[in-house]
């Protein structure tokens, strides 16, 4: 068992050290180019606060999750579990809010003319740092019942009715009261999940029929490049769909940790939680093209 402690901290260091490196180089590229670099697009504002939330993700849930897996379960007290909780819930859920604005962007990028939404084109650049001011403010207020409900290691013993999370412990009330405040609290995630899936069901009609229109024009013999808006938008598309499947499975893990606690189950939550922060900034520097042009224009 203490070698496969040791091979799961391991394994969770790695994650969370290449998903950090990841994000940072991110971080780095996008501030170098806003002051030197090229003309910045509106959606690298929404791409830099995704790549700023999910080092913070990283660095709340993997480096405490690693140093418990490894076997340092005392190294916080109860306000030191209060406030690692809290950060990495607020990160999560702006890592959340700015996956909704990508994916609702990339659709009013893509709405032709006549839509409705065409006329919010024009809008969105002046509104997106107060989108991000909001949720933040939304986040931060929030999440702010997890210092009543986290403790720390030590108060974990004989806890009934709680969740162990190896280095802390939540401790929820059971009654009809508390559930109709998580199942509340739980409404704006649902209600970002539903955008996101919405808006990117509508981004893959616009694209399909996009498609359908140049096979018709050109000939179905006559094969054409994608556009680099059409690239981008399948690159928003697929970290769209990366968040709601890592996020579903970890939702129902969590839960699964309140009813049947079981090791295995805490440590695939907190890999499925380091999952989408780790891997997002990967598939935007392999897929999206204006990283390479903006690390070429500084080279």
């Amino acid at each position: 068992m203490i070698s496969m402690d040791i091979a799961l901290g391991l394994f969770s260091l790695f994650q969370t050290g290449l998903g950090v490196l990841g994000n940072s180089f991110l971080l780095g590229l996008y501030a170098i180019t806003f002051f030197l670099g090229p003309r910045v697009r509106s959606i690298d504002l929404l791409l830099t606060h995704l790549a700023l939330v999910n080092d913070v993700v990283l660095l709340f849930k993997g480096i405490p999750h690693t140093m418990a897996t490894l076997g340092l379960t005392n190294f916080l007290d109860d306000v030191g579990c209060k406030l690692v909780f809290y950060f990495h819930k607020v990160a999560r859920d702006l890592s959340l809010c700015t996956t909704c604005l990508l994916s609702s962007f990339q659709a009013m990028t893509l709405s032709p003319r006549s839509s409705r939404w065409a006329k919010l084109k024009a809008r969105v650049p002046k509104c997106i740092v107060p989108l991000f001011l909001s949720c933040w403010a939304f986040c931060l207020l929030k999440n702010c019942m997890i210092v009543l409900y986290m403790k720390g290691p030590m108060e974990n013993k004989n806890i009934t009715g709680g969740q162990d999370f190896t280095y802390c412990a939540a401790v929820f009330p059971v009654s009809l009261g508390s559930a109709i405040t998580i199942l509340i609290v739980s409404l704006p995630d649902i209600l970002c999940i539903g955008i996101m899936v919405g808006t990117s069901g509508y981004t893959v009609f616009v694209l399909y029929r996009h498609h359908q229109r140049v096979q018709y024009i050109h000939g179905n013999n006559l094969t054409t490049s994608d556009s680099t808006e059409t690239r981008a938008t399948r690159t928003i598309l697929l970290l769209v769909f990366l968040f709601v499947s890592f996020y579903s499975l970890n939702s129902i893990l969590i839960l699964c940790i309140r009813y049947v606690p079981s090791y295995w189950v805490i440590h695939i939550s907190a890999f499925l939680a380091s999952c989408f922060p780790a891997c997002s900034s990967f598939v935007l520097i392999v897929r999206d093209s204006h990283v390479y042009k903006y690390f070429l224009a500084l080279w």
